[in-house]
């Protein structure tokens, strides 16, 4: 079978069979482009690939500063592929099967504290349309703990603010019901009833949120923008994305004695173990510890 048959048999079974979002989906295709990319250089068919070829593969990828985070994803994505490969084509061996990632250090996420998130959050300009919208999203984006392709894509149809709880929908479209407390209740419906209602809005968008001023959903990049501008307008001297405010709101609730499994199910985590890194960033809780109980201090 061709590559292009093949790939396109893939991002179907990711979609019907796995129901990946569409942006892993394009993760795990652009893995396979460089698998196919490297067959070709090294004149190698698909169908004679071994886990020595696989292993091959992966030294040369690394000639691209690919770091060790990407190699493991790609690994991933093209163990996916041949467990398809053997399901979908009938395959009876998976050279990727035995395959081992490269060992990855475990990274503190950076966070905000209350303090820098109150001072980005005081930066937006009230006085403006796109600032009533900015200033629910950040609310939303701290006081939820959402990916920033669930702020995008939230609904109204999924916000049942008289009980303070939304439904989002995560990675694999998985749903989930998330508390929202009463800041981002209120800035939330400010936004709805004051500013969005007043906007055009393009056919078959009027489910979504957050608008543009053209009247489409908010992209991730537009986002990523908005506050990147309230960073520098403070003169933030860290670099920050949506994702931060992600870990920000899971570090102060651990910091705040809630259970890890709560957090765990409002982040939308499969395992808690990806959950159990913002136990170890509470420094000034660290720091107690030491001062109280070491002989030393």
């Amino acid at each position: 079978m061709e590559w292009d048959a093949l790939k396109l048999d893939f991002k179907r079974y990711l979609l019907l069979e796995r129901g990946l979002s569409q942006n892993s989906i394009l993760a795990y295709l652009n893995d396979v482009q460089k698998l196919q990319d490297y067959l070709i250089y090294v004149n190698l068919p698909l169908n004679q690939v071994t886990s020595k070829s696989l292993q091959d593969f992966l030294s040369w990828i690394q000639q691209f500063a690919i770091s060790p985070f990407s190699q493991a994803r790609i690994l991933s994505g093209l163990k996916t592929f041949f467990q398809f490969l053997q399901i979908e084509q009938q395959w009876a061996n998976n050279p990727a099967e035995l395959l081992e990632s490269p060992r990855l250090a475990r990274k503190i996420p950076s966070v905000l504290s209350i303090v820098e998130i109150d001072q980005l959050i005081a930066a937006i300009d009230l006085s403006t349309l796109e600032g009533m919208r900015n200033k629910a999203i950040l609310e939303i984006l701290y006081g939820c703990g959402l990916r920033v392709s669930e702020l995008t894509n939230l609904k109204i149809s999924n916000l049942h603010l008289d009980v303070e709880f939304i439904k989002v929908e995560g990675k694999g479209n998985k749903e989930r019901l998330i508390p929202i407390g009463q800041q981002a209740i209120k800035y939330l419906n400010l936004y709805i009833k004051d500013v969005r209602i007043h906007q055009p809005i393009q056919n078959g968008q009027e489910d979504y949120v957050f608008l543009n001023r053209r009247g489409k959903p908010l992209s991730r990049v537009m986002i990523f923008l908005i506050i990147k501008d309230l960073a520098s307008k403070i003169n933030l001297q860290k670099e920050i994305s949506p994702h931060t405010f992600r870990h920000s709101f899971a570090s102060h609730l651990v910091e705040g004695g809630a259970d890890l499994r709560a957090v765990q199910d409002m982040l939308g985590h499969e395992s808690i173990s990806t959950t159990e890194i913002y136990t170890h960033i509470d420094k000034e809780y660290l720091q107690s510890i030491i001062t109280q109980y070491h002989p030393r201090s």
